[in-house]
């Protein structure tokens, strides 16, 4: 069922503690047990299991339920041992876990969403369960009477989904690349704003800090604060956790790709790429300028753009590439000849590290306090790291003794 990695840290890189296996499908989320040896994952394959670490080091489940449809993903509340499961019929079933984590029972159904859920958050505060479907909507129910209390329609499917119980505000993320911010009540809600800049679905949320866009060709991390800036990455962006205490970001990504960001460091917004019928440096026609090509009798250029200031320019005149992490673009990246000039040999220092997954990442989950880490992806495979060399925190790395 799963394999101890006998690995110890070195050259400041995440350690592969132990490797989960058996799902028969896509694994499509995975959470730690906090204080315990344990992990929790829901799949395609319509199972629920959670993973207890045995004597021997191997991981064995000791719950194993199946439900009547695929599970999409997944909110547990360890003080109340509560989990709640999304499915793809668009329901959400919550059940209770026993203390020894040997058994769990059904508590209620939810009828959330018209198509499968998205993602969903418990609050205990408030005592509701909220979740986004591809239903195009946003509902948030009582876990009292397990009745709905309101909902909220997008133009596109709900993606993503973070809330702030202090405030009872939710962050919405579609597919369409918008963020929307919405103040919930017991049966009404109310949008705050919406935030744009995002050229394709947005598949993750995370709140007050970061919020990333997961469109393949153009991946990146967008940071919306007191700052807004984004962070370019290579693949597209699966999940994300922002850590307080060291003041960095967690980034994971379809193509196994595991990226800490220093967040500490301040930062400087990406410009907005500007539109020009000819190169603004040169002076030169782009290709579909058929008027000055036609007077000054030359063949129209292929329009690109600095990354450093935005400017529509010919490929003459931005012959060089540069990293400028503190942008975000911690690889080489298109500049125009004037601002490559600009960038001094220090501003190419880098603000993040790059590490390898060597799987296909498709959720994963912290445990700060621990330094551990557990990712999850398509290959049926479950990983769990220590992170401690990578995170900075000071925190021995491995699971409590049960």
């Amino acid at each position: 069922m799963a394999a101890e990695i006998h690995s110890r840290p070195q050259n400041s890189r995440p350690v592969l503690l132990n490797k989960i296996e058996g799902h028969s499908d896509g694994v499509n989320a995975a959470v730690l047990i906090p204080k315990e040896d344990g992990v929790i994952t829901v799949s395609e394959d319509r199972t629920i299991r959670v993973w207890l670490k045995r004597d021997s080091g191997q991981y064995w489940p000791s719950i194993y339920h199946t439900v009547s449809s695929p599970c999409s993903c997944v909110s547990y509340h360890h003080e109340s041992r509560r989990i709640f499961i999304g499915q793809d019929n668009g329901a959400v079933v919550e059940f209770l876990i026993s203390e020894d984590f040997n058994k769990m029972n059904h508590v209620k159904t939810y009828p959330a969403h018209q198509n499968r859920v998205s993602d969903l958050i418990f609050s205990l505060e408030s005592q509701w369960v909220i979740s986004t479907g591809h239903d195009k909507s946003i509902s948030w129910m009582s876990t009292h009477s397990g009745s709905m209390l309101g909902r909220h329609s997008f133009g596109s499917w709900a993606s993503c989904l973070q809330y702030d119980k202090d405030t009872q505000h939710a962050f919405v993320g579609d597919s369409s690349g918008q963020i929307t911010l919405l103040k919930l009540d017991e049966q009404t809600c109310s949008v705050i704003t919406t935030l744009k800049g995002h050229e394709g679905k947005t598949a993750y949320t995370a709140p007050f800090h970061a919020l990333l866009d997961s469109k393949t060709n153009h991946s990146g991390v967008y940071i919306y604060d007191s700052q807004s800036f984004s962070l370019c990455v290579s693949e597209k962006v699966q999940a994300l956790r922002y850590l307080p205490l060291t003041h960095q970001l967690v980034s994971c990504s379809s193509d196994g790709g595991i990226t800490v960001w220093n967040m500490e460091t301040s930062r400087e917004e990406a410009p907005q790429w500007l539109d020009s019928d000819s190169c603004q440096k040169c002076g030169q026609p782009f290709f579909w300028n058929i008027k000055q090509m036609w007077d000054t009798k030359t063949l129209g250029l292929r329009q690109h753009h600095c990354r450093k200031c935005g400017k529509a320019i010919c490929g003459k005149c931005s012959s060089k590439r540069s990293t400028y992490p503190i942008m975000g673009f911690e690889f080489q990246v298109r500049m125009c000849d004037d601002c490559y000039d600009t960038i001094k040999e220090e501003d190419r220092t880098p603000l993040a590290t790059f590490h390898e997954g060597k799987h296909s990442i498709a959720h994963m989950d912290m445990d700060p306090s621990r330094g551990l880490m557990v990712t999850c992806g398509s290959d049926r495979v479950v990983k769990i790291w220590d992170m401690t060399q990578v995170v900075g925190s000071s925190v021995a790395a491995g699971f409590s003794p049960r």
